[in-house]
């Protein structure tokens, strides 16, 4: 009984977030029947088989149902600001936030009737929301703009885009969030939205429909071998889908040479690693910290090449900083990963020997191993292809040299930083974004002098 209760729950969160879909024929009133949901919620229902229903955990404490109540008084926010000029929330993307939370959720509510495995629970997340997301933002704009049927669907590819952003930045934020804070995920999802809707990237039918198979797919790969977690899983599977999106084709084939060979790398000789404690915790899988620490500084790299028309930055700026970035944290997961076999590290500021997995240690294996990761992605990130330009310009050569030396600058940037910071100071991961952003820096660095 408990489990359709909480279905019943979600189909009330999921009503509530369809209203968005509709509020722009309201106008400046947009926000009425949100701000009526909510004084239902908080102040109508306190008691009975509908307060049973709604309530989720701390409700029953407070006599009010401050879940949905919250959620329904957060869409009214959005919804006055979806109002007001002189840059509103686009309906789209207001529709596309609600619907990614409220309909997300009474999707993996829908599963949980059946599983409570985690991967069925978050793909039930995805598919429900994201394809209500896809439909809200079809009625928002066409409500808001009163245009043709013909408009709505030559829009589509960009409603599945945004919409699946929407929902996998929703999933990813509840999984790293309290699950009942609907209301603080709803507002990120809808500042992530307006921010890729004021980006307006040139999206495709055919573009958009092999990066969600390709990315889907590669996410469920990595979670199946375990080289990722579930949220580190939507982080991949996110920042792959801006990829190939934002980027194109050589820009993913990068990223993806990073998730994949250093993924296989975590698990490589993974027992001995754990024997000599250099191995990766829980297990290989890597989280949301770790993806992030290693791929923020390409992401912003990636957006800032989106935007270059807005910001005024040649885009080879981006290119090189987005390569630097990769090679970095290849070289140094593969430095990490194979040089923690080896016995005899030395400690890169003195050279002194020093116990395998002390923070610092370098072995000769390991540099030659991070050698070889930056190669490969200069290699990726150099060669032209078929059906997409290179991410860096200027030739195999030069190109492909100025992503090297920022590969293994930043990974040697990242032993440096571990030897004499790492440990009380900051962690494993700061190290990390900082060691991605000094190959960013180094690549731009020697790209404008060889240029």
């Amino acid at each position: 009984m408990g489990v359709y209760r909480r279905v019943k729950r979600a189909s009330v969160f999921a009503a509530v977030a369809a209203l968005a879909a509709f509020a722009p024929a309201l106008g400046y009133a947009a926000a009425a029947p949100f701000l009526l949901a909510a004084g239902v919620f908080l102040l109508g229902i306190r008691d009975g088989e509908w307060f049973e229903t709604l309530a989720l955990p701390g409700d029953r404490e407070e006599e009010r149902l401050f879940g949905v109540g919250a959620f329904a008084l957060a869409l009214a926010g959005l919804a006055v600001v979806a109002t007001v000029p002189p840059v509103p929330l686009p309906a789209g993307a207001f529709a596309a936030a609600a619907l990614a939370v409220g309909a997300g959720r009474f999707g993996r509510e829908l599963v949980r009737t059946r599983s409570d495995d985690e991967f069925r629970l978050v793909a039930g997340y995805l598919a429900v929301g994201g394809l209500a997301a896809v439909a809200g933002q079809a009625v928002a704009v066409a409500v808001a703009s009163d245009v043709g049927p013909g408009a709505v669907v030559a829009g589509l590819p960009g409603f599945a885009f945004h919409g699946a952003l929407a929902v996998l930045t929703a999933a990813l934020v509840r999984s790293l969030v309290y699950a009942r804070d609907a209301h603080i995920t709803v507002v990120v999802v809808a500042l992530v939205a307006w921010g890729f809707t004021a980006l307006d990237p040139t999206v495709t039918a055919l573009g958009v429909a092999v990066a969600l198979a390709v990315t889907a797919a590669l996410g469920y790969a990595s979670y199946a071998l375990g080289a990722a977690s579930v949220p580190g899983m939507l982080t991949g599977v996110l920042l792959s889908l801006l990829t190939v999106v934002l980027g194109g084709v050589a820009w993913f084939l990068t990223l993806m040479a990073f998730y994949a060979v250093g993924g296989l790398a975590s698990k490589y000789r993974f027992e001995e690693k754990a024997d000599r404690g250099v191995a990766q915790e829980n297990q290989g899988a890597r989280g949301t910290g770790n993806v992030l620490a290693n791929s923020a500084v390409a992401l912003v790299a990636l957006v800032g090449y989106a935007a270059t028309a807005h910001v005024g930055v040649p885009e080879s700026v981006f290119r090189l900083a987005f390569a630097g970035a990769v090679a970095t944290a290849m070289a140094d997961t593969l430095s990490s990963e194979i040089g923690g076999l080896f016995d005899s590290p030395r400690l890169i500021t003195t050279l002194r020997p020093v116990d395998p997995g002390t923070d610092g240690a370098v072995t000769w294996q390991g540099e030659v191993a991070g050698l070889a990761g930056a190669a490969l992605v200069a290699l990726l990130a150099v060669v032209p292809l078929p059906i997409g330009d290179p991410v860096v310009a200027g030739g195999p050569l030069l190109g492909g040299g100025v992503v090297v030396v920022a590969g293994v600058g930043g990974m040697t940037a990242d032993s440096v930083l571990g030897a004499l910071i790492e440990g009380e100071r900051i962690g494993n991961q700061a190290v990390n974004f900082l060691a991605t952003l000094s190959g960013a820096v180094l690549a731009v660095a020697v790209g404008v002098a060889v240029g």
